[in-house]
């Protein structure tokens, strides 16, 4: 299975979302080993990987813009069911497997790959993680997780405490393996580039305004009071310092699927107010929002950490309080913490160095080095002779009986990890009509929730 000097490791992703796409095929591409130089970082790299991605079939595939967005290039791109990525994963030979999904989906694919390798005598590495900031389900998420070989951890922070769940419940804590996230980087922040202490600068000097970035996630909040709450704030601060330019960075396009889907899009609640001219909508890259960013804004979004990363003064919302169930608690000794009223008094935040120091940003240059680990690990699985012992995940029909079972089942596996009977057959080439039965399928489940489920609910409340 190793990878030979001449020829790039095998990598295939399997993602669910945007944003797990994104997550795995850059976090492939940094910790895939390089079979011409040892430990090589990935940008001196003589030898790239061979991606092959494998999108999951659900609500939240991504279009063709989301992908080309993550700037990754894939030698194969495929939709396919759980069951066609087993039957992919038995039949192509994958020097690395990065399954870049929902805890639920990690579970059953090492389940299911567990199966499907049973009889081979070598396999491929399996690597999981996390897209960014651990805040919920931290006990659940890890243990759905336990049994690839690698489970990364994005932070010094995270590392400890996957360790710590893992020994806790008596489980092998040995495949966790600190990195960071992979998609940090670009200059750092020099300075503003113009403010309201200084004098105008001439059209000659091409100076750019000061600029604030608002970076929405499409789950926190949830409530369409909160989320208008947010947007006045946000168009408040662009009347209050109109020598500013103000963005609402948004993940999605209209009828675009994320991770989550919202309820209450901030497109559509921005058409009832006013915002003034120097208030815009923006998508995008992030890391070329950031290019152009003085004060990045949001309620707990990893855009924090990739703002941090690049020393960007960057502000964590207190306004709708410090919660669990939105998340800036994770940012508690931060020192980013603030208010809507404080920004619009001038504040300026000065983050924790070593609270940034232990959230694997990496601010201080040594992001160069922080896949090494990983890419080492890998190496050394891939030439462990006799190959790798059979997949262990922690939950099995005899640790969780009551548990399990479910989980595979939703991607239509047995107990066993074997595929259900009536479990979707391949579909190499869907034809135009199935092609229309899903977008319009997918458009439906969209509707439902941001038009059906909000109207019952208020209903409910009368």
């Amino acid at each position: 299975m190793p990878s030979s000097t001449t020829n790039p490791p095998r990598i295939a992703v399997l993602a669910d979302s945007d944003t797990r796409w994104k997550w795995g095929a850059l976090t492939a591409d940094r910790i895939a080993p390089d079979p011409s130089m040892e430990t090589a970082p990935r940008e001196d790299a003589q030898v790239r990987p061979a991606l092959s991605g494998f999108l999951l079939r659900g609500r939240a595939t991504p279009t063709p813009r989301q992908l080309e967005e993550v700037g990754v290039r894939a030698e194969s791109l495929r939709e396919v069911t759980a069951v066609e990525f087993l039957r992919a994963m038995a039949e192509e030979p994958y020097d690395l497997v990065v399954l870049a999904l929902v805890g639920g989906g990690v579970q059953a694919m090492l389940h299911g790959l567990k199966r499907v390798w049973e009889d081979r005598e070598k396999r491929p590495v399996v690597v999981t993680g996390y897209v960014g900031v651990v805040y919920e389900k931290l006990a659940d998420g890890l243990l759905l997780r336990h049994g690839a070989d690698l489970v990364l951890a994005n932070s010094r922070q995270d590392a400890e405490r996957f360790r710590a769940v893992y020994e806790g419940v008596g489980a092998d804590a040995s495949a966790v393996t600190e990195v960071a996230l992979p998609f940090l980087g670009g200059a750092a922040y020099e300075g503003a580039h113009d403010t309201p202490a200084l004098p105008e600068p001439s059209a000659e000097q091409g100076r750019r305004p000061y600029t604030v970035v608002f970076a929405v996630q499409p789950s926190v909040p949830d409530s369409r009071r909160d989320r208008t709450y947010l947007l006045k704030r946000l168009i408040q601060h662009a009347r209050l310092h109109p020598e500013r330019e103000v963005l609402l960075k948004l993940r999605s396009r209209p009828g675009e699927h994320t991770t989550h889907i919202e309820e209450q899009p901030y497109q559509k609640l921005v058409q009832r107010l006013d915002p003034p001219a120097n208030f815009r909508l923006v998508y995008g890259n992030m890391g070329e929002v950031l290019d152009r960013t003085d004060l990045l804004v949001t309620i707990s979004s990893t855009a924090a950490l990739e703002s941090l990363h690049r020393r960007i003064p960057t502000v964590v919302l207190t306004d709708l309080g410090v919660r669990e169930v939105l998340g800036n608690h994770h940012f508690v000794g931060s020192g980013c913490l603030a208010s809507w009223d404080q920004l619009d008094a001038g504040h300026r935040p000065a983050p924790d160095e070593e609270w940034v120091a232990r959230q694997g940003v990496a601010a201080d240059g040594s992001y160069a080095t922080a896949f090494d680990a990983a890419r080492e690990r890998i190496a050394k699985l891939l030439g462990r002779p006799g190959g790798l012992a059979p997949l262990n995940p922690y939950y099995t029909p005899a640790t969780a009986p009551g548990y399990l079972p479910g989980i595979l089942a939703r991607h239509h596996l047995g107990p066993d990890g074997s595929p259900l009977p009536g479990a979707p057959a391949a579909d190499k080439d869907p034809g135009p009509v199935r092609q229309i039965v899903r977008r319009a399928a997918r458009g439906a489940y969209r509707h439902g929730v941001q038009r059906v489920a909000p109207v019952i609910r208020r209903m409910g409340e009368l």
